[in-house]
């Protein structure tokens, strides 16, 4: 607020200058006018002395010139008298020069006046309602970054800043929310591996007594033997199926989305998604086609399809040869299609399995940056809005097709 408040006193400091300035410029034209009778009385005296008796319409300000013949002083209009020749001569002249300056530095000093309280005005209203609620706000992003995430937003409804705040708010209470499910997690996954490796240790310890006894020839017998092989093995299935339980534990779902489910026209997705990204393929030359469709309405979120769908075509960016890419559409029921195919797929048709899978990366990703979740989370979103996703390779074009239920 402090250098918004330095601009806005250098902006009236300027504003009051030009204000001086220009009433300074009006008022000495003015003054310049006013006197311009005399200028033209001394230039007729000049001329009478020189033998030439002038005509008045040769002067800007003069209206007659009159030589004295006893009624020298009597008229009503402005004048002035000159000896010229061994004569008087009553010089009239008009006067309205000066009022019309006076009317025109009037009208400046009202204009000037208005412009002031308007410009003090406006950045009184952007200090207060702009500036102010701005300033209030701007830490929050860093505070957010450092883990801050206690503080509520104070309710703003203020019409610039009011969903701004509130979408904050809610981006603060979802990462204090993450925060809170990723510790409860990590106290979860503690606590499994502490009762697990505990629970380990009363197998291992078996096996470890039974290889032991077997090393050194204590068991003579071959059914003492073969049994104690049998312990082993048993001693083994059972370590083996704590591992997977650890295993399977570790792959559960670890990402938490959410879903608002309502219907939404076809268009609002499509015309996003072309919006996005027209102009970025252009700039790398790369072809978007988006084939002709049949608007309708579906169920889910278009929020979250419009991510599923921008992650396929990120994907198509990075895997593709850059030939095209295309969006194209089908109906079957109550679902709709949506298709996304880009040119020079190298991934391996056995791999398609597994694409969908957190954490894999296919053998075409070579030194392309990525966590391998990107289409686990377009299933996970698809399978929250009733939908499905699934991928296919078709003569050499990778297609990834997204299945929206209808409304």
């Amino acid at each position: 607020m402090k250098s918004y408040g330095k601009l806005a006193a250098v902006l009236l400091t300027v504003w009051l200058l030009l204000w001086a300035v220009s009433g300074a410029t009006v008022w000495m034209a003015g003054r310049t006018r006013n006197r311009q009778y005399l200028v033209d009385a001394e230039r007729i005296r000049l001329s009478i002395e020189d033998g030439d008796l002038p005509d008045a319409a040769d002067y800007p300000s003069v209206t007659g010139i009159f030589e004295d013949d006893g009624s020298l002083y009597d008229t009503t209009n402005e004048y002035v008298i000159i000896d010229a020749g061994g004569s008087l001569y009553r010089i009239e002249y008009d006067d309205t020069a000066g009022s019309n300056e006076e009317r025109s530095f009037s009208v400046l000093n009202i204009s000037m006046g208005a412009g002031l309280v308007i410009l003090a005005g406006m950045l009184l209203y952007l200090g207060r309602y702009i500036i102010k609620p701005f300033n209030e706000i701007s830490e929050l992003p860093a505070e957010l970054a450092k883990g801050g995430l206690n503080r509520p937003l104070k309710e703003n409804k203020h019409k610039y800043f009011g969903k701004f705040i509130w979408g904050l708010d809610m981006l603060r209470q979802s990462l204090e929310q993450a925060e809170t499910r990723r510790l409860e997690q990590a106290k979860a996954e503690k606590t499994l591996l502490l009762s697990l490796s505990h629970d380990i240790k009363t197998p291992l310890a078996a096996i470890k007594l039974y290889s032991s006894a077997l090393a050194k020839g204590l068991y003579t017998d071959k059914d003492k033997q073969r049994d104690t092989a049998v312990s082993i093995n048993a001693k083994a299935d059972e370590i083996e199926g704590y591992v997977g339980e650890i295993i399977k534990n570790s792959t559960d779902d670890f990402l938490s989305f959410n879903a608002e489910i309502r219907d939404f026209y076809l268009s609002e997705v499509i015309n996003r998604l072309k919006n996005y990204y027209e102009e970025k393929l252009a700039v790398i030359s790369v072809e978007l086609a988006i084939d002709k469709y049949t608007d309708c309405l579906l169920s889910g979120d278009p929020d979250r399809l419009s991510e599923v769908l921008q992650n396929l075509v990120e994907n198509a960016i990075k895997y593709g040869d850059g030939g095209y890419i295309k969006v194209s559409f089908d109906a079957e029921e109550d679902m709709r299609f949506i298709t996304v195919t880009n040119s020079g797929c190298t991934l391996p048709e056995s791999e398609l399995t597994h694409i969908f899978d957190s954490f894999w990366r296919g053998s075409n990703t070579g030194k392309q940056p990525g966590s391998g979740l990107g289409l686990y989370i377009c299933r996970r979103l698809m399978h929250l809005m009733n939908g499905d996703i699934f991928a296919e390779i078709n003569g050499g074009d990778m297609c990834m097709t997204a299945v929206c239920k209808k409304a």
